[in-house]
């Protein structure tokens, strides 16, 4: 098998696993068990093959825990940001879990000693609480402990009969692929409440894209509503590893969702040196004030949601919102998101932005925010996406582009809503590399396309009540087939004709017949 038929057939394995050990629990509600055993065992090997070091007579797993000196744990977890004491690994304890009948309290001590292992270290805060969600006495797992140790033991020998190699470079990528493809999944079969934590792949190739174009390096990357991660990591995926200086910062409000995205940036072998995710509402509590500004922004937030807005008046104050003199109405946030990632953006750095529609057409306070955007020459480009790209909507969704150094006061918008943007497939529309490549191909060279993509002057955009609308300023395609009046006319002249003629065939025949 090739490369890419072997991770497909690892992909069916892992996702016929994960429905077989749920059992009759919901899949949603069963994710944190399969994702975490799996972000177990990474971690696991990750961390065996720090110690071992690359030398074969050294077998980590089969080591005393009594062997580990002081010196030999301070100096893991400053390198890997965590300690596991070989009799803790996922092997042994998989090995052991069909007959251990205290698994359910073993694996609760196991990942607790984990998180504490980094305390005191500056790994805490990306290390505590990485299993909160993994709780080993639920209900979910069975009412009693024979039940949960059950369950419990099925979902470690599943992940742990996943072929993934040896632990090296080359298959660290299948495990990340593994949890994207996991989480992917899981999204797409819990409809609204999916889609609000994962951005689909190709979509989230098209923005890392957009917001890195022609940056040869930048300093870090940021994603003010972060979800899982997927948005960041496509970043890391799609451009070579040292363009990103200082590493990928993210905020969750979310707490299940936060410790998935922390879990996803080991996964993707991103030292907890390099990434830092904080917890909590980007809006109101905003994190990462004293390491802005960022080079490249990303970020999908959740469309229309309520926040406090007017309803606290420090806010018309605050930094983020003040240059615009008007703070997102209360009912809808989406431009409160918007001026938030513009505050943290560097002066030639882009924030590419999954936006609803409607904040682009809208009267009152978004039409204000509107003016400021485009007065202040920020709004690089809007591009309109086709319907159903994303999990749980199937709203033809906008990105919008944003940069502090544009050279015009031209606007560019990009159609690309139509047919020949998008690949039709079972459950929903997908971007293909042919599609993105084509987008971005656009977007670099500015040029106008009918149909397609148009730069606008400022005053046509102020004249039109800064309206930025994609649809009124590329004129949509007419696929309507053009009729020629006089050949249609000719062709019912005939079949008049040839009905007058075969009436009069027929009332022949009566006639004859009744007489």
């Amino acid at each position: 098998m090739t490369s890419t038929q072997q991770r497909a057939a690892l992909q069916r394995q892992i996702w016929a696993i994960a429905n077989d050990v749920r059992g009759a629990v919901d899949g949603w509600d069963f994710k944190q068990y399969v994702l975490g055993t799996l972000f177990y065992r990474f971690i696991s090997e990750n961390f065996a093959a720090y110690i071992e070091g690359g030398d074969d007579s050294i077998h980590y797993a089969e080591l005393p825990d009594s062997v580990i000196t002081p010196e030999i744990k301070d100096d893991a977890i400053k390198t890997k940001g965590y300690f596991i004491y070989p009799s803790q690994l996922f092997i042994n304890v998989a090995k052991a879990a069909n007959t251990n009948e205290s698994l359910n309290t073993d694996l609760a001590a196991i990942f607790a000693a984990i998180e504490t292992s980094a305390s005191g270290y500056p790994s805490e805060v990306d290390i505590k609480g990485l299993f909160a969600d993994f709780d080993t006495t639920s209900n979910r797992l069975g009412y009693t402990v024979k039940d949960k140790n059950q369950r419990l033991a099925h979902v470690l020998k599943g992940v742990a009969g996943l072929d993934f190699g040896q632990f090296d470079d080359a298959h660290i990528d299948l495990f990340g692929d593994a949890y994207e493809y996991l989480i992917s999944n899981y999204a797409a079969n819990a409809g609204k409440s999916g889609g609000e934590f994962f951005t689909p792949q190709h979509v989230s190739k098209l923005i890392a894209q957009l917001a890195m174009h022609k940056q040869t390096s930048v300093n870090k990357i940021y994603d003010p509503a972060c979800g899982s991660g997927s948005l960041l990591l496509q970043a890391k995926k799609h451009f070579d590893a040292h363009i990103i200086e200082e590493g990928f910062f993210g905020q969750e409000i979310n707490h299940t969702t936060y410790n998935l995205a922390r879990m996803n940036m080991f996964l993707h072998n991103i030292n907890y040196d390099k990434f830092n995710m904080q917890l909590g509402n980007t809006l109101t509590e905003p994190h990462f004030g004293d390491e802005k500004p960022f080079d490249a922004i990303v970020s999908n937030p959740p469309y229309s949601v309520k926040w406090v807005g007017s309803e606290d008046p420090t806010l018309i104050n605050d930094e983020r919102f003040a240059p615009a003199g008007v703070l997102a109405p209360k009912s809808k946030a989406d431009f409160a998101f918007v001026l938030h990632a513009l505050s943290y953006l560097s002066g030639k750095g882009r924030a590419a932005i999954v936006c609803f529609p409607g904040i682009f057409y809208r009267g009152g306070a978004e039409q204000k925010i509107r003016k400021y955007l485009v007065d202040n020459n920020y709004v690089e480009t809007v591009i309109s996406l086709a319907p159903n790209l994303f999990f749980g909507t199937t709203i033809a969704v906008n990105i919008l582009v944003l940069a502090k150094n544009k050279i015009t006061t031209d606007t560019q918008f990009i159609d690309a809503s139509g047919e020949a943007y998008f690949k039709k497939e079972t459950n929903t529309n997908v971007l293909t590399d042919k599609h993105i490549e084509d987008i971005m191909q656009v977007f670099g060279s500015k040029e106008d396309i009918e149909h397609f993509a148009k730069s606008v002057p400022f005053e046509q955009i102020a004249d039109n009540d800064y309206n930025l609308s994609v649809s009124s300023y590329v004129e949509a395609k007419n696929t309507r087939e053009l009729i020629d009046i006089a050949e249609l006319n000719a062709e019912l002249k005939t079949t008049v004709a040839k009905i007058t003629q075969l009436r009069e065939d027929i009332d022949a025949i009566v006639a004859e017949i009744e007489g």
